[in-house]
């Protein structure tokens, strides 16, 4: 009873109908037939500065313009050579870079982890009576003296006059 519902509200060639632009830029991944599927690999934007054109960096005024050819052939070779140059180096220096990294990180955490933290929380635990002799000191001493400077700086005012000569 429920599947007639549903046939008489809805043809059954639209419910499953989905269309997807494989072209679009709103994909956020690459798919090839030979390789995995590649995610974005700035997900969070942090090279977002790095987007560097060849409008950016060469740009002719209207004034002085070179000949097409020669306009298309420097910005076929820029892209070319931006691209190739960025493989070769990420190539040679990727993976030793990644691995320093990983252990910087490594060695930092562990530091914070079982070092840094532990000694943080052993001073504050410590430290508890220096904290309420110190609240006690800049409520009784220096709190007031700075609210009265407040106070009288408070009722300053400056007036900027432009001079007419």
């Amino acid at each position: 009873m429920e599947d007639e519902r549903l046939k008489e509200k809805r043809p059954l060639g639209e419910l499953l109908e989905v269309k997807v632009d494989v072209h679009s830029e709103a994909l956020d991944f690459i798919h090839s037939d030979t390789r995995p599927v590649i995610y974005d690999r700035d997900p969070k934007k942090v090279n977002s500065s790095l987007k560097v054109m060849f409008e950016d960096v060469i740009a002719e005024p209207p004034s002085v313009r070179s000949f097409d050819k020669v306009w298309l052939w420097s910005h076929a070779l820029f892209e070319v050579s931006r691209l190739w140059c960025y493989r070769f180096i990420s190539l040679l220096l990727a993976v030793p870079v990644s691995l320093a990294a990983g252990l910087l990180f490594a060695v930092l955490s562990c530091l914070h982890i079982w070092l840094i933290v532990p000694c943080v929380q052993l001073l504050l635990i410590n430290m508890h009576w220096v904290q309420t002799v110190w609240a006690s000191i800049l409520n009784i001493f220096i709190s007031p003296f700075f609210t009265s400077i407040g106070k009288c700086c408070g009722q300053v005012t400056i007036l900027l006059a432009k001079d007419k000569n």
